[in-house]
């Protein structure tokens, strides 16, 4: 009898065992290439890796971190990455124009945290007046998109562009220039080293309404593994929220781990940033959740740039983008 009770136990416990076994077996092991080193613009990602969102759907995330040396868009067209950070949706657009099965299925961020900073009490104090900087140090990319946009939509002059050298010494140096910069990144560098807070024009304010901060998918990860691209886009979704609403102490950590430069001051700073302009949480999110996007802002976002000669006509932008895992409402109740 002993030895039979015995016997039970050890079956219990053996299939105890098996499951928790199979359960672990079952986290299916992706990853996710992001567009630059780890920064609080990346924590809602590391937030649902941090709280275990992802694994409560079956999916054992790897954050890989982009940077200088580091193309994560080239490794998802190869196949090495299941998801990727993009930038705007111009990459997008051009995707479907080079004929890449590529697809955008979240908007992490709502507006694009672009901005244009000027020295207060210059007469660079608004909008309007912004066109009267005597030079706009803007790097090539941004030159190529949002400043040509402000050249057609609104009169700015394309001649008085400088080259960004991502240093903001130049800028602090001339109080009637202009800089381009993250809300959220070099505000913070300016107020620490020029010792003044800059102006700042949030370009989605003025209409440059592209979606940012994307999730990124190949077609063929939708057609094989739609519920691994659901778990991950709910799973940072709800990250997002507990981001920035709940404790984030732990994926702040694993921020600084990966990317060592990280203070936890320019963490705070970003943080208040992306809440103050509502970069994450704004607009449609409020009653469709985070990671929202409509046919309506693609098609204005396309409109503009074909108008300001950034991309061409005729682009079917419906084949860059799927609302197919988005505007649920995931996530409401998680929002204090």
């Amino acid at each position: 009898m002993v030895h039979m009770t015995l016997l039970l136990r050890s079956s219990v416990a053996l299939a105890a065992i098996v499951t928790l076994g199979a359960q672990a077996s079952a986290a299916e092991k992706v990853t996710f290439g992001t567009n630059w080193l780890a920064q609080p613009e990346h924590g809602g990602f590391y937030q649902a890796v941090a709280d275990g969102t992802y694994e409560a759907c079956g999916l054992d995330v790897t954050i890989a971190q982009g940077g200088p040396q580091v193309n994560n868009r080239a490794l998802l067209l190869a196949g090495k990455v299941e998801f990727h950070m993009g930038g705007n949706m111009l990459e997008a657009f051009s995707a479907v124009e080079q004929d890449i099965p590529v697809k955008v299925v979240a908007a992490a961020f709502q507006k694009e945290p672009q901005v244009l900073m000027t020295h207060p009490g210059q007469g660079l104090d608004t909008w309007e007046e912004l066109k009267n900087a005597d030079e706009f140090i803007l790097g090539d990319a941004g030159f190529q998109s949002y400043f040509q946009w402000m050249v057609t939509e609104f009169g700015f002059d394309a001649a008085k562009r400088v080259p960004y050298t991502f240093n903001p010494a130049p800028f602090i140096a001339n109080p009637k220039s202009a800089q381009q910069g993250y809300v959220t990144s070099e505000p913070f560098a300016v107020e620490r080293e020029g010792g003044f807070k800059p102006n700042l024009f949030l370009l989605a304010d003025y209409g440059f309404d592209t979606y940012s901060t994307t999730i990124e998918v190949m077609q063929a990860t939708i057609d094989s593994k739609p519920e691994a691209v659901k778990c991950f886009v709910e799973g940072s979704i709800k990250g997002w929220y507990n981001y920035l609403y709940g404790d984030n102490a732990v994926a702040n950590e694993m921020i600084k781990k990966d990317n060592p430069d990280m203070t936890d001051e320019q963490i705070a700073f970003s943080i208040e940033k992306l809440k103050e302009y509502g970069i994450v949480d704004s607009g449609d999110t409020e009653t469709m959740g985070i990671g929202a996007m409509t046919d309506a802002r693609m098609e204005s976002f396309y409109a503009k740039m074909v108008k300001a000669g950034v991309v061409k006509d005729g682009i079917d932008i419906k084949a860059s983008y799927t609302l197919d895992y988005v505007n649920a409402g995931i996530g409401l109740d998680l929002k204090k």
